[in-house]
């Protein structure tokens, strides 16, 4: 039997593809800068309805697959046993699609809506409260969330029934590719797959670092800093080094699951120490007015007002799952081994989609009290000092603030740590030939890697701006729209060649 080993030329695309993505924005911070910032408004704009589409069709294949013949399909050897327990498949899942990314949304999402709501709204009235408190449970719920599974069941199918030899992206085309991965289209796929994402994992990392910075700061006095960043990004590294040398099951699992409980203990304290009572029906408000709309928010495209809602947020998000999602959908190939169609598509929406509602729901509600109640001006902060400033002042009201802000930080650098893990994994998997079921890239192969992902946040942080990071992401996730069709259709054909009389 072949060993795994690397994949020379994949691994050379990828190196080339971090330096000519940072050497520009290195070299030329300002013009670079401006040509990223044109092509978001000039995509945005053209084709921001594109993305919409995708997500609808996302969602209507999912359901069709959950719920039709093919929903009981196993994801393996009929005697294959479920790798891992419910509980830590669905921590790793949660912490593997979110990064440190939600935890520098969820507080303060709510005040970019308040004073700049959708749908013509009055700003700051109790119709932009409710519509705030509602945005980002949708943005970060069972759409953004399809935008993963797609990708899994397309990419689980290949490598676990018709046991491709290698996980990668360009699996998910599979029946296309004529069951050859190495084709010249093939590798064109993959390397679409690793611009995706580059682009991703370096905007979750470049939202969520200055947070932790600003938390790292606030705890131990010292000035907020580019260094300070670099430092966190440091730490992040290391946390995953020690996750590499215990391999998956005991590094990935046990920080997913270790960040798992830490974080419902810190919801559930933000939960009892704040005004519960609002917290809770402000929650059911939204998830009724969210339910109650739910086709509107996915085919809203704004066509009769220059409110730039959709383009900013909706478009934004969209383009961002899209460039998560391959990456996405091949880690969670390698951990749902065993599994059918159905308990991953159900899983991986439900587990998701709840998880990341409750952050929003505990976090995000109690940001909006204190700024409804006048018990703090978040909504300020958050516009002259930025996100990290106004999440630090959020937290700083509860009893304990000490603990919070630990408790915060800690969170958000595990995150950080398992998406440096995760992706690393993932891209290791990609460079590697003949990486059968329940094998592993090489630990130097990981680790290389993760130093490799941490070059594009920095460079984006030194480059400066939100509108940089999420422009990034939107230019990245266009090709792999294109790919997200390739990619449905051959699915579709294989399963039913596969599975005529299902």
């Amino acid at each position: 039997m072949n060993k795994p080993q690397l994949d020379s030329l994949t691994f050379a695309t990828c190196v080339a593809l971090i330096l000519g993505a940072c050497l520009p924005l290195l070299l030329f911070p300002d013009s670079s800068g401006k040509w990223l910032i044109t092509a978001y408004n000039f995509i945005a704009a053209k084709l921001g309805f594109v993305y919409l589409a995708a997500g609808l069709g996302c969602i209507l294949i999912l359901l069709w697959l959950a719920f039709g013949r093919y929903g009981g399909i196993i994801l393996g050897d009929s005697a294959d046993e479920i790798e891992f327990n419910d509980s830590s498949w669905a921590a790793m899942l949660f912490c593997a699609g979110i990064g440190a990314g939600l935890m520098a949304w969820a507080p303060i999402e709510w005040g970019y809506y308040l004073n700049s709501p959708p749908f013509g709204v009055e700003a700051g009235s109790t119709q932009a409260a409710e519509w705030a408190s509602t945005y980002g449970i949708f943005h970060w719920g069972i759409t953004a969330w399809c935008f993963y599974c797609l990708p899994t069941i397309a990419i689980a199918y290949p490598y676990y029934v018709k046991k491709t030899r290698s996980l990668r992206f360009s699996n998910s085309c599979y029946h296309m590719l004529g069951g050859r991965e190495d084709t010249g289209t093939g590798r064109l796929i993959d390397g679409l797959f690793m611009v995706g994402l580059l682009g991703g994992a370096g905007s979750s990392l470049g939202f969520s670092t200055p947070m932790i910075a600003a938390l790292v700061a606030r705890i131990s006095g010292v000035e907020t800093s580019f260094m300070l960043e670099f430092a966190i990004v440091l730490v992040s590294i290391c946390l995953f080094s020690l996750s590499v040398w215990f391999g998956l099951r005991k590094g990935i699992k046990r920080l997913s699951d270790f960040n798992m409980w830490l974080a419902f203990l810190l919801l559930g304290f933000v939960l009892i120490a704040g005004p519960t009572t609002f917290m809770l029906k402000t929650s059911v408000n939204s998830l009724g007015l969210m339910f109650d709309n739910f086709v509107r928010m996915n085919s809203w495209t704004d066509p009769f007002t220059e409110s730039r809602f959709v383009e900013d947020w909706t478009v934004f998000y969209w383009a961002w799952w899209i460039a998560y999602g391959p990456f996405v959908g091949l880690f969670v190939t390698r951990i749902s081994r065993g599994r059918s169609i159905r308990q991953v598509i159900v899983g991986m929406l439900g587990y998701g989609s709840i998880g990341c509602a409750l952050f929003y729901m505990t976090l995000g509600n109690y940001g909006l009290y204190l700024e409804l109640t006048g018990a703090a001006n978040v909504a300020a902060t958050l516009a002259q000092d930025g996100a990290p400033a106004a999440i630090v002042m959020i937290l700083e009201t509860l009893p304990m603030a000490g603990f919070a802000l630990a408790a915060y930080a800690l969170i958000a650098l595990v995150l950080s740590a398992t998406t440096y893990d995760s992706a690393s994994y993932i891209l290791a998997s990609s460079a590697t030939r003949n990486m059968l079921a329940g094998e592993d890239p090489a630990r130097w192969h990981r680790l290389f890697w993760a130093l490799a992902l941490a070059v594009l946040p920095l460079t984006l942080m030194f480059v400066g701006g939100l509108k940089v990071i999420q422009t990034a992401t939107l230019v990245v996730s266009l090709p792999l729209v294109v790919v997200a069709v390739m990619m449905s259709v051959s699915l579709l054909k294989q399963l039913a060649a596969d599975h005529p009389k299902a």
